[in-house]
């Protein structure tokens, strides 16, 4: 058994497992007998934790000469149509199809009896993602900007998918897409709240009654932004795979333009808990206006609205830190160094988008 500040992470047994009052993340054994019917890999498994989520969990996993990474999600109780680890798997195996670079998925496991949650294995890549910390190659000035406008190249082709064909369209209703957003984040706040913010309620009348007539449909990646993004290691600056595809959809492309411009960190901006990646804030990086710009250009898109897309990023920020928040408010994230933030936080974010939306 190996314990950690967030509780017990890995077991040995199902035996062992089934002894406890908090279920581990990972059974051993019960992992073992998955991936020798998959036929991924032999032996022992070795694993560690990686990546940056605070929400679902990437492991990396090793057995003999094969190298995985397995995402699961929190541990139950989850809240409804969240953390759903097939829809996302089905997603990157839809857009990989269609050219878009992500992890090759080589499993998918519906069983909650093997984990306690359902849950999906990657081949592992070598590359890189940029959080705290720049990639060797990519830290001079040029290289900097070179790589703020990869991210912002990469999102232009993933919005050039033909959303309509090849089983996307079942993955979301692009019609009133914007207005569901806004209506779906407030009964969230309203369910996962035990405070009062003022100003939230006050953003969402204000965005509801401000809401822009999408130009067109494109997948939505939902959580566009830097750090989920790996990297080549090496200059120049190239997108190796789009990561952590929960929140996708097919909907309004400029919302996944308002959240990479909203939590992209920008020197003299104010900073937020979406700040994930500060590396950005460094001389060469380019501004927000110049992503913009750089995006309008390829996609010819008018931005006249986009405070209006930023503000939406900020605020639905707000309600799932809120909601990360009172799990730990409730005990549920035990050790947890993020949540306790977020009681400053979420107010900064809801100010933060009504500073947008008055403008």
């Amino acid at each position: 058994m190996i314990s950690t500040p967030d509780g017990v992470e890995v077991v040995a047994t199902r035996a062992d497992a089934e002894a406890m009052a908090r279920p581990p993340l990972l059974v051993l054994d019960a992992l073992t007998g998955f991936l020798d019917g998959e036929g991924l890999g032999s032996g022992a498994i070795s694993w560690q934790r990686i990546g940056e989520g605070h929400s679902n969990l990437t492991y990396l996993l090793r057995r003999g000469e094969r190298s995985l990474v397995l995402r699961r999600g929190p541990r139950p109780p989850l809240p409804k149509s969240t953390h759903d680890m097939v829809r996302e798997s089905r997603i990157q195996l839809l857009v990989k199809a269609a050219g878009i670079s992500v992890p090759n998925i080589v499993a998918v496991c519906a069983d909650d009896s093997v984990l306690g949650v359902p849950f999906y294995v990657m081949d592992h890549l070598d590359g890189a993602v940029i959080t705290d910390a720049e990639l060797v190659g990519l830290d001079t000035p040029e290289q900097r900007r070179a790589t703020a406008f990869a991210a912002v190249d990469a999102l232009v082709t993933l919005h050039d998918v033909d959303a309509a064909g090849g089983g996307l369209e079942r993955v979301g209703r692009p019609d009133g897409y914007l207005e569901r957003q806004v209506g779906l984040f407030s009964s969230l706040w309203d369910a996962s709240t035990r405070r009062s913010v003022p100003e939230i309620a006050s953003v969402a009348s204000w965005l509801a009654a401000n809401s822009p007539t999408s130009q067109r449909a494109s997948v939505v990646h939902g959580d566009y932004r830097i750090g989920n993004l790996m990297f080549e290691h090496g200059a120049p600056p190239r997108v190796l795979a789009i990561l952590d595809w929960e929140m996708a959809t097919v909907g309004d492309p400029l919302a996944d333009l308002g959240y990479f411009l909203a939590t992209y960190a920008e020197a003299g901006a104010a900073s937020t808990p979406l700040e994930l990646t500060p590396v950005t804030r460094y001389e060469g990086y380019p501004s927000r206006a110049e992503l913009a710009a750089r995006y309008g250009a390829a996609t010819g898109l008018d931005l006249s609205e986009l405070r209006w897309y930023q503000a939406l990023a900020l605020w639905k920020a707000a309600v799932f830190c809120e909601a990360i928040y009172t799990r730990w408010l409730n005990g549920e994230r035990p050790g947890d160094r993020f949540a306790p933030t977020l009681a400053d936080g979420v107010p900064a974010l809801v100010r933060e988008s009504a500073r947008l939306i008055e403008g």
